[in-house]
């Protein structure tokens, strides 16, 4: 149960895996000193409090406490917490588990990972409380808004392997969206531009310059004005099949941040994104079976 590098450091605890930051080389004071400095969301007096309970050791396993001296080169361990943190009115699904595996169907809103306001209310820690399983890890992630198929690895052992798949792209995705129906573009098609981050961190945008993203493009029905379209991303760029369509001026039905920011406020779920990762079809490098994983949501026309 505890970290694979250092087997002294603090283990899960309640699905949730610590932290660790890495000391620099040199250095002044204490390591409250360090950390108050270095991670100011937490107060010096609450880093006190952790430190005082035993929830900040290093890399040896050794408390960290209010009083130690700055040690250079060392990494420290921690338990993140929240004040508060959104509860969801929904839960995740297990659509197949086995030694190796475990395919999640996640409903829209939920994050994949602990970040920001969320850590215990995550696809992960939830999974990892739920299953007993320590060492669960996603191989690929989908965005918080996006709901459906998430695939994560049990044992550090035969993550290589999986996470072979996505690197060398021998896993096909499909992905269902709604978004508006134009009649003077052909389908299917295929989208290929460059995507970089955009002046607002949050958001990515289309760039002049070899094409870095791919993404296949197919039309499964239209009623009036809208369309349920089949997307295959063939690379995984951050927001990729959400701004290839809103490139198209074809933007996905309740998308908060293409073309425009539109967030909505906090707690409000009655406008889910339109955009569900609806299947994984692989080869298994472990076993050699062949896989196909199929989401039990679905999305309709308006």
């Amino acid at each position: 149960m505890h970290n694979p590098r250092h087997p002294h450091a603090l283990p899960v605890r309640d699905g949730v895996s610590p932290s660790c930051v890495a000391l620099p080389a040199r250095g002044q004071g204490s390591m409250l000193d360090f950390l108050a400095e270095r991670l100011p969301a937490v107060s010096r007096g609450g880093w006190c409090e952790r430190m005082e309970a035993g929830d900040v050791v290093d890399e040896r396993g050794q408390a960290v406490l209010p009083g130690r001296p700055f040690e250079g080169g060392l990494r420290l361990y921690y338990y993140r917490s929240l004040p508060a943190e959104p509860e969801f009115p929904f839960s995740e699904t297990v659509v197949y588990q086995d030694e190796h595996l475990v395919v999640a169907d996640k409903p829209h809103f939920m994050p994949v990972t602990p970040s920001g306001r969320y850590l215990h209310n995550t696809l992960l820690v939830r999974l990892k409380r739920r299953l007993g399983l320590p060492e669960l890890s996603p191989l690929h992630r989908i965005d918080r808004d996006t709901a459906g198929l998430v695939m994560l690895s049990v044992h550090q052992s035969t993550r290589g392997a999986y996470q072979a798949l996505f690197r060398d792209r021998q896993i096909i995705k499909r992905y269902e969206a709604v978004a508006p129906w134009r009649t003077d573009l052909a389908f299917p098609r295929v989208h290929r531009s460059r995507l970089e981050e955009s002046p607002q961190f949050f958001r990515m945008q289309e760039v002049s310059g070899e094409p870095n993203s791919y993404t296949h493009m197919q039309v499964l029905e239209v009623d009036g004005d809208w369309a349920r379209y089949l997307l295959s991303p063939v690379t995984g760029k951050r927001h990729q099949l959400r701004v290839h369509m809103a490139a198209l001026s074809l933007p996905l039905r309740n998308d908060p941040f293409y073309p425009v920011v539109n967030d909505p406020p906090e707690g409000d779920y009655s406008r889910p994104l339109q955009l569900l990762a609806q299947s994984l079809e692989f080869v298994d490098p472990v076993t050699g079976a062949q896989r196909v994983f199929e989401s039990r949501q679905a999305l309709h026309l308006p």
